[in-house]
């Protein structure tokens, strides 16, 4: 889990835009960010292992 402050910091608009950070909107994660489904890749494999992300299956071969 991310720092709470860190949360409440990359939520403000920032001085720039160039300084935004994205952050997963499920744990608050920064690294390993998904832009097309805003969220880490941790949350992601978890929901999409549950089926909770429509479009999104676990691929097989």
């Amino acid at each position: 889990m991310a720092r709470k402050a860190l949360e409440a910091k990359a939520k403000r608009k920032p001085k720039f835009s160039s300084r935004k950070l994205n952050r997963c909107k499920i744990c608050g994660r920064k690294h390993g960010y998904m832009r097309d489904f805003a969220m880490c890749r941790i949350c992601f494999r978890e929901r999409a292992s549950r089926g909770e992300i429509p479009g999104v299956v676990k691929s097989s071969w």
